[in-house]
Formats: structure tokens, C-alpha cells, sequence
């Protein structure tokens, strides 16, 4: 038998192992490694019993990223992501805020980021960075609050709490993410890039999700 055609229909055959008759089948489908990013784990890098939360299938929606409007305390958010990197903006309302002292440095108001998505949204919190590097800042803020999210203390347990409620608020605002959450069962689910060790466990977004889907599971039975 050719190689190629041997290679192919191997492939095929583990994709089918790990893609259970339960799920749809386009969450594993094979995409080619040549064309995906440098940082990208793709579907079919599934083990067994998992599912890759690509942006290449539906389970993309659950990435931090993904336009998926929210409200949180009163205000909208056009995703996760937009409430994660608006905290590294000055708050204009915190008298006590010092980056106000330099706001003309951001590339955007913290209003402006609350309406950003995808990696628009993230290039926008990777320019505050920068900012509040060079005036070294080590601090974000909510609601007058400043807190260091990478302590790995209490700093990074208030930011956790707060990014576990803004990710649940997505899921139970939005019937189809819900919906979806849900049909994923009992998979692992996995994100679509390398995750640093040591990393504060806000950014494990695939735990919160599948802790959420727990509790949904728990109030359906």
C-alpha cells in the first residue's frame, strides 16, 4: 500500500477513535499544521476523551477572545477579553488612580477597550503593558480596586473571582454558548495554545468553563 494513502487512512481512523459518535464530528476535524499558527494546538492534537477549543470550530466562542457580548455590573462588554484588558486602563472615575496622570499614553480610553474582541482586544492590553511598564506599574483596577493578578497571592485570587464570574455571566447571558458548553458532556476540554507553566489560574479559562458546565450539569439532574 502507498505510504501516503496508508498514513492518510491511519490518520483518519485515530481521528474517528477519538471523536466519539456523541459529538460532532467537526470539532476534531483535521486541519493542516503547515497553515496554523506558531502558538496553535489544533483539533486533532486531541487525546482521547478531550476536544480542543479551537477557533477553527464552533468551540472557538468559548476562547476569552471570541466576540461574545456579556454584561457585568452594569456594563457591557463586547468578551472576556475586553473586561480582562480594560483593568489595565486608568480608570477617569478613581481620583486615586495615577495612570490618569498619563492617559495620553494609551492607545485607547478604558470605555473604548470595553467594545474590543479577538486579538484586537489583546493587542490593546499588550500596548497598556508597555505603558505601565515604563512607569512601572505592576497593578490593574475594578471598582477603585488595585490588585497585582500575577502575585499568585491575594491578588491573583480577586482577579480570578472576578474573570470565573465575567465567564459564567458569558455562558448564562448567551443560550447557545450554554447550549454548547453543555453538549460537550463529559470531554476534557483543552485550549488551542500552549498555556506557560506556572501561570495565575485565571488563565485557565478551559477549568472555569468545564467547572461551570459541572454546576449546569448538577442543576439539570
Amino acid at each position: 500500500m502507498n505510504k501516503l494513502i496508508f498514513s492518510t487512512l491511519l490518520f483518519s481512523i485515530m481521528s474517528c477513535a477519538v471523536a466519539s459518535p456523541n459529538y460532532p464530528a467537526d470539532w476534531w476535524k483535521p486541519f493542516p499544521k503547515e497553515q496554523a499558527e506558531s502558538w496553535e494546538i489544533l483539533p486533532q492534537d486531541a487525546k482521547e476523551n478531550e476536544v480542543i477549543l479551537s477557533k477553527r470550530t464552533e468551540l472557538g466562542i468559548f476562547s476569552n477572545l471570541t466576540a461574545s457580548p456579556l454584561t457585568f455590573d452594569g456594563e457591557k462588554y463586547a468578551s472576556v477579553e475586553a473586561f480582562w484588558q480594560m483593568m489595565k486602563y486608568p480608570d477617569l472615575t478613581d481620583k486615586e488612580d495615577i495612570r490618569t496622570d498619563f492617559s495620553k499614553e494609551y492607545p485607547f480610553t478604558r470605555d473604548e477597550v470595553k467594545d474590543l474582541a479577538g486579538f484586537d482586544c489583546k493587542k490593546a492590553g499588550d500596548a497598556a503593558n508597555k505603558v505601565m511598564k515604563e512607569h512601572k506599574i505592576n497593578w490593574i483596577s475594578y471598582k477603585n480596586h488595585k490588585f497585582n493578578y500575577k502575585d499568585m497571592g491575594v491578588g491573583s485570587d480577586f482577579h480570578y473571582n472576578l474573570i470565573y464570574k465575567v465567564i459564567e455571566a458569558k455562558v448564562m447571558q448567551n443560550q447557545s454558548i450554554k447550549k454548547l458548553l453543555l453538549q460537550t458532556g463529559d470531554l476534557k476540554l483543552r485550549p488551542d495554545h500552549t498555556q506557560a507553566a506556572g501561570s495565575p489560574k485565571a488563565y485557565y479559562y478551559f477549568d472555569i468553563l468545564m467547572e461551570i458546565r459541572s454546576k449546569l450539569q448538577a442543576e439539570a439532574e
